[in-house]
């Protein structure tokens, strides 16, 4: 065991999740490649659990945050005026299809969730919130219980009464064989029957994942939550949108996640990649919902000057260099390429996802495990996720070259092909 490995043991919580037998150090970065303290180099296809959105070392992003620093105000709370958190809230406000929306930053996707449900449950005065199954928004009280994942809850107490739904659970004996119009009939069945069954009335919100992250980026049918939201607007529930993981393009089809389900949410939470690595998240939200409770709020380091430069030199970069098509375009070389290979493997259960936000599912978590063991010594970076612990998951930079993607692809089958011989020879 390493020296930086035994001292991370011991001080850092047991239940802090490391990568890989011997865990590496990342070091230095460069465009979509990382350097680890050995030397070694690899081609990043998790980019921080997709959160250097944009790859390393970018110039924008640098010269941005160099030039704020070197006013020497890193800080000044949001009881002071921020040219740059008003600037980038202009743009995130006209690009997300809200009308008349306002946004409030905050320094994560938790927070963001966090503030979205004390939004949704003060506007419609409950603390029901409907959510779906395989779900995960966070770490914090309020969003471990929207989150419906067991190897991510702690705690069976709640701020909120939730009411779990179907929508990304496919594999389940009920719904196998299912047409997507059949499927999405079904849930929207469902989602009728709790709203007879298990609520009582002014259910606050719904809040999804347009592709489920921790989930294993398990997703809905297109279509589905547009089928749900006629549902809800029945009922005046708002539909809360979770875009943490797949805002700014990366599906490819639509800026953020939503938009290929056809809808217009009531509100979205976004964090991660706007940063390019830099803490920030969010909320835009209606300006009627954001304007309403009553009690004084500010953030502290929401919204704060450094963050505020990357996040604006980051979806300026995003925007000037449409990373949305080239996701769409390096996307499809990969997700093909995978499910082409998956035909003659199998070990491959399913290939799923969208843009550059893909996933392969194996048969057992020891399998998934060796994939990372495998593409990590081949030089890639990946992550692990799904309700059983077999899916591995990957979402590059936007900035992905097509010459990076088949270099991507080349090793992610190299590796299946092994485990699948491995798996033939037991």
């Amino acid at each position: 065991m390493s020296d930086l490995l035994a001292r991370h043991r011991a001080v850092l919580p047991n239940w802090l999740a490391l990568n890989y037998n011997e865990p590496i150090e990342i070091v230095s970065g460069k465009g979509n490649r990382v350097i680890d303290a050995d030397g070694k180099s690899y081609l990043d296809f998790f980019a921080g659990i997709l959160t250097n959105m944009i790859g390393y070392d970018v110039p924008e992003v640098r010269e941005a945050v160099e030039r704020q620093l070197a006013t020497g105000v890193v800080h000044t709370s949001t009881v002071y005026l921020l040219r740059g958190q008003i600037e980038l809230a202009e743009k995130i406000a006209r690009v997300s299809g809200i009308p008349d929306a306002k946004v409030f930053f905050t320094n994560s996707g938790t927070e963001a969730n966090e503030t979205a449900l004390l939004l949704a449950t003060y506007a419609r005065k409950s603390d029901q919130v409907l959510a779906m199954r395989q779900s995960y928004h966070g770490r914090s009280f309020g969003a471990i219980s929207v989150t419906a994942n067991r190897s991510w809850k702690n705690n069976s107490l709640s701020p909120l009464n939730v009411h779990f739904l179907h929508g990304a659970d496919r594999h389940l004996t009920q719904f196998k064989g299912l047409s997507d119009a059949d499927y999405i009939k079904a849930c929207v069945d469902d989602l009728r029957h709790v709203l007879a069954t298990s609520v009582s009335n002014d259910v606050a919100a719904l809040i999804a994942e347009p592709i489920q992250g921790v989930g294993g980026f398990t997703m809905a049918p297109d279509g589905l939550f547009a089928a749900y939201k006629e549902v809800l607007d029945e009922q005046g529930i708002l539909f809360i949108s979770d875009e943490v993981q797949t805002g700014w393009g990366r599906t490819g089809g639509s800026f953020f996640g939503i938009g290929d389900h056809g809808v217009t949410p009531d509100m979205m939470t976004f964090a991660k990649g706007l940063g390019n690595g830099f803490a920030v998240g969010g909320v835009v939200a209606r300006g009627d919902l954001m304007d309403a409770p009553h009690a004084v709020g500010l953030s502290t380091f929401g919204g704060n000057p450094i963050a505020m430069a990357a996040a604006n030199a980051t979806l300026d970069y995003v925007l000037d260099h449409d990373l949305q098509a080239n996701a769409a375009r390096t996307g499809e070389i990969i997700i093909s390429g995978l499910k082409a290979a998956a035909q003659r493997l199998s070990v491959v259960k399913d290939v799923r996802g969208k843009g550059l936000m893909f996933a392969v599912e194996l048969e057992s978590p020891a399998q998934a495990g060796r994939f990372m063991e495998l593409t990590k010594r081949a030089g890639l970076l990946a992550g692990k996720g799904g309700l059983y612990g077999t899916a591995i998951r990957m979402a590059p930079p936007l900035t992905l070259s097509v010459d990076e993607a088949t270099e991507g692809l080349g090793i992610i089958v190299t590796a299946l092909e092994t485990i699948d011989a491995e798996a033939a020879a037991q």
